[in-house]
């Protein structure tokens, strides 16, 4: 049996991982005596805790959590055994059948002949399961658990089932560790993205322009700039060119770089451009067919502009980056926030070099990164070093030669360049290994970000190459990175990680003036104007409100100095600065005022 191991190292064989599953079928139990007509889907255990899926007759809400968990309770305090039972397929089908749970008839129709099947039956309830579980509930410490939200599955994943009720529990071993993760998530609540996008007018998300798409709002389209705008000069400076590519490619382009045929559950279906929708509508008949589709990946594109002109091994490296939109299929009920997206932007580069200059462009990625990663203040992230699975190599491109070179030297630079990483056998990519980071979100998830891969697929599949010292033609080696991964991620991530209140040389708006009365309004406004002129972000809030309403509404959107302007304010040479996170009122001049915002703009400073 396949040993199952969470994200963060909790094991099978653990008493938690035991006592975490044990729960799920509590929760199952709780749910039957409130719903004796309710069918079972599964109920797995996951990071920190657990869920069950269930087919309801009525409604179920969160509201309703704190009456189930308290008949869990008494559940578990009848000291419960969970008993194991190995049956055949036949007795499994016939016991699943008898108790009208459909959907655990379709799971033991899909399981592999002779893969083991077994009960577990605790009292008068019996649930199809792999287990392993605790002897007896009297195991699981009932004040270290707590059932947290209600959500809608589909069946199987896949939008065309029917959608099921997911009640998600978490369960420690003692209290105080149950209490400090309630704690984060209610900070996590405070910091969730979607809350302060929303708040700060960052981003909008559309059904009537489409689900994970995004539009970004004035302020969010400032952020982006600001970060785009430091993503070209260090690269420009890192010996990078830029190139831009379309948004559509041909099916022809997709099928030679086997996208079509590897890749195709995360592309759109083609798009007929042979003629207009008018046409289409009419019902004309296409004289040119053409089929084009989304693109979900820059490379082949910069791999088409390589292979424009001959190269010899002078051109080499070549390092090209484009900051380019891609779109990729996500089934609706997976898209979340700027995470979780169908359109996104990714800060592509693709270095083209030879083999003796392959350890040298790992090394200077790597080392981008921990730039990047520095910049943005980002300490919290792990190093994943993903190889391929040595027991089924048939599924990967390339050959032995060429994985074992890849691999032995993405290990090397990981050690010279002294990373904390860990080795995941049988992650790496079909066409090649590579370094994966991840970024730790307010729940404490993981989202990779920056990437870094080898690729044998394309370069064989578009017969790239160059002419070596020695006149002959050879194949170059082709590595992929993204830094930020995609805009939209590590902005989502950002937005958490700072829980809105960016560092000055992030924030949309660093500077908010406000007016005391209509009469100060033309000297806040030609204030604003000098600010603006020294490339300073400022806004003037002259609305007609309380001085209180607006300092506490800037205060709200962690707008990082407040200047207030009345009558003294006018008189005075010196300004009055509210700092964020500040009691005190800074007195400051003007010119040392805007010399401060400047130097922490050039230093990028994350703090204030």
């Amino acid at each position: 049996m396949k040993t199952t191991k969470l994200s963060n190292g909790v094991k099978q064989e653990d008493k938690i991982f035991k006592i975490r599953h044990s729960l799920a079928h509590v929760l199952a139990m709780a749910i039957l005596k409130k719903f004796p007509d309710a069918k079972l889907g599964v109920g797995p255990i996951i990071d920190n805790g657990f869920y069950y899926d269930f087919l309801l007759p009525d409604k179920f809400s969160d509201a309703d959590l704190p009456k189930l968990q308290k008949e869990m309770k008494k559940i578990i305090q009848q000291k419960v055994e969970f008993k194991k039972t190995v049956v055949s397929r036949k007795e499994a089908l016939k016991t699943t059948k008898k108790e009208k749970q459909d959907f655990k008839v379709e799971l033991i129709n899909d399981l592999p002949e002779g893969e083991e099947l077994s009960f577990y039956q605790s009292g008068n309830f019996l649930d199809l399961c792999r287990g392993p579980h605790v002897e007896d509930s009297s195991e699981i410490n009932q004040k270290a658990f707590a059932l947290t939200s209600v959500a809608g599955a589909y069946w199987r994943g896949d939008e065309k089932n029917a959608m099921l009720t997911r009640v998600y529990g978490v369960a420690f071993d003692t209290q105080k560790e149950l209490d400090d993760y309630l704690l984060m998530l209610e900070e996590a609540k405070k910091r969730d993205h979607r809350k302060i996008g929303k708040e700060q007018e960052l981003f909008l998300i559309d059904p009537m322009v489409g689900l994970g798409l995004v539009m970004w709002q004035p302020n969010g389209a400032i952020l982006w700039h600001v970060m785009e705008e430091f993503w070209y000069r260090e690269h420009l400076k890192a010996g990078y060119k830029l190139v831009r590519t379309p948004h559509i490619g041909s099916r022809q382009l997709w099928e030679t770089s086997g996208h079509w045929g590897f890749y195709n559950e995360s592309m759109y279906p083609p798009l007929e451009i042979g003629q207009s929708l008018k046409s289409a509508e009419k019902g004309a008949e296409i004289k040119n067919k053409e089929e084009y589709l989304l693109k979900p990946m820059n490379c082949p594109f910069h791999v088409v502009t390589y292979n424009a002109k001959p190269k010899s091994y002078r051109d080499l490296p070549i390092r090209w980056a484009e900051c380019g939109t891609v779109y990729r299929y996500e089934k609706s009920g997976e898209l979340s926030g700027l995470t979780r997206v169908r359109g996104f932007t990714q800060d592509d580069a693709h270095i083209i070099c030879t083999k003796d200059q392959i350890k040298d462009e790992l090394k200077r990625v790597s080392r981008f990164i921990t730039f990047i990663f520095k910049e943005f203040g980002f300490k919290d992230y792990k190093i994943y070093l993903s190889l391929r699975d040595p027991k089924n190599k048939e599924k990967y491109a390339g050959d032995d030669e060429g994985w074992e070179f890849t691999e032995r030297i993405l290990e090397e630079v990981a050690k010279e360049e002294k990373l904390d990483y860990v080795i995941e056998e049988g992650e790496a990519a079909f066409y090649g290994p590579k370094l994966d980071y991840k970024i730790k979100d307010a729940l404490g998830r993981e989202w990779q970000c920056s990437t870094l891969q080898f690729d044998f697929n394309l370069p064989e599949r578009f017969d790239m190459n160059f002419v070596n010292d020695k006149g002959e033609k050879e194949q170059p080696y082709m590595l992929h990175r993204a830094l930020f991964g995609s805009f939209e991620r590590f902005i989502g991530l950002l937005i958490e990680h700072y829980a809105g209140a960016f560092p000055l040389w992030l924030s949309p708006v660093q500077v908010k003036i406000i007016s005391v009365g209509d009469s100060h309004t033309e000297y806040c406004q030609k204030l604003a104007e000098e600010f603006t002129n020294q490339e300073i972000r400022v806004e003037v809030d002259h609305l007609d409100e309380t001085v209180g309403n607006k300092i506490r509404k800037a205060t709200k959107e962690k707008i990082p100095y407040i200047l207030v302007i009345g009558d003294k304010e006018i008189n005075s040479k010196d300004l009055m600065v509210r700092v964020r996170g500040q009691q005190d009122l800074v007195t400051i001049s003007k010119q040392k005022f805007i010399d401060k915002i400047q130097e922490d703009i050039k230093t990028r400073s994350v703090d204030l």
